[in-house]
């Protein structure tokens, strides 16, 4: 029997970072609230949740860079909204993010989560940034689990981080 090793339960010790973009913050500040809120559900006390605010999607992997080498966190979530427009600045911006987040995780060893919305809309980046009702942010994950057609990816991500947090402790 080959052994498996999976983050969906355990301890989830270590401080948490969490850099947003203030760019389209209307939207942004409530992914912070749901990943917030998933972290401190998840056991993370917030006094051990560093926030960071960037100006833009495209400054998020110079600070959560900068807080990963650090070496003073178990995960930084990273969470921003781009917006399509009339032209393919979008795209460059997310292309540019998304792989240089990637990149980061694999260097530092260290889960780098990308929680950064790429929509067509503004109605999207709002159904995918639903603000939470009654302080209950495990209700509205993840497509998978059959909740509303509105979720906030916040959430999505700090439940990512902790998984992963929990994993990277059992891997050797």
């Amino acid at each position: 029997m080959p052994s498996t090793f999976d983050g969906q339960s355990g301890p989830c010790d270590g401080r948490f970072a969490v850099v947003v973009s203030r760019f389209n913050e209307s939207i942004t500040a409530r992914l912070l609230d749901g990943a917030v809120r998933t972290l401190v559900a998840g056991g993370v006390a917030e006094d051990r949740i560093d926030v960071a605010w960037v100006p833009g999607a495209f400054e998020i992997p110079t600070a959560a860079a900068r807080l990963a080498a650090s070496g003073r966190y178990a995960a930084v979530l990273c969470l921003g909204a781009v917006i399509r427009g009339e032209t393919s600045h979008d795209q460059h911006i997310n292309r540019a993010v998304s792989i240089a987040l990637a990149q980061l995780g694999a260097e530092y060893k260290l889960p780098v989560l990308f929680g950064v919305l790429t929509c067509n809309t503004r109605e999207q980046a709002l159904a995918r940034s639903a603000a939470l009702a009654g302080g209950t942010a495990a209700a509205m994950t993840g497509k998978d689990r059959g909740g509303p057609a509105a979720s906030n990816k916040g959430v999505d991500c700090a439940a990512a981080a902790l998984e992963m947090v929990r994993l990277m402790a059992k891997l050797p």
